[in-house]
């Protein structure tokens, strides 16, 4: 019996000082919890990027709720913003336009703090169309081939010629015709054909 009260009182002392270090440390748990959730750091942004139509943008004026906003480019390249109605936004950078809407607010607000994102990218896009699995447009990712897009198109169906796969690229007003031969590229025969895409490009697949 005394044994077994002494083990009760040693368990009874376990229990209490486990309490008191928690007393002393009660953010410990949070804390690793937190740090077990973090997120990920977000990717930078590509400061190179050349604004286009359609892109959308938002535009924050730090303490200006009446000026942030998000805007589509339009077709003619420009966008809309109170005080300074329209702007030139196509083939600037993100950094590039902001410099330019901070310069225009000047003449109305004391020392304006601009920030431009792009949220959106529907300039770049190409097209992939004919015998294929999913036709349609789809978003120019950088360094992207013709084998990638066509990939990324679900692959071909029964009736695909993949001998007589070409682009349809616009270059100085005109339209150009590029052959791709789909067998020739993933043999290896013509690795030439597995072209780097441009915005506006359309892949016909017959």
């Amino acid at each position: 019996m005394y044994s077994q009260f002494r083990s009760l009182v040693f368990f009874a002392l376990i229990l209490s000082a486990a309490a008191t270090l928690r007393a002393q440390n009660p953010d410990e748990p949070a804390k690793a919890k937190k740090d077990a959730t973090a997120s990920p750091a977000a990717a930078p942004a590509d400061d190179s990027y050349k604004i286009g139509d359609q892109d959308v943008l938002k535009i924050d004026v730090w303490k200006e709720p009446d000026i942030t906003r998000q805007v589509t480019v339009r077709p003619d390249g420009k966008i809309s913003l109170p005080l300074l109605d329209d702007i030139q936004a196509t083939g600037y950078t993100p950094l590039e336009l902001a410099k330019i809407i901070r310069e225009g607010l000047k003449k109305f607000i004391n020392e304006p703090e601009v920030t431009v994102t792009v949220t959106e990218i529907n300039s770049r896009r190409i097209y992939v169309t004919g015998e294929v699995m999913h036709a349609g447009a789809m978003t120019l990712l950088p360094n992207m081939t013709v084998l990638q897009a066509l990939s990324s198109s679900g692959g071909f169906t029964q009736f695909a010629n993949t001998k007589k796969i070409y682009i349809l690229r616009m270059e100085n007003g005109k339209q150009m015709r590029i052959p791709v031969n789909y067998r020739d590229v993933v043999s290896g025969r013509k690795p030439e054909e597995n072209i780097l895409l441009q915005a506006g490009d359309t892949i016909v697949v017959p």
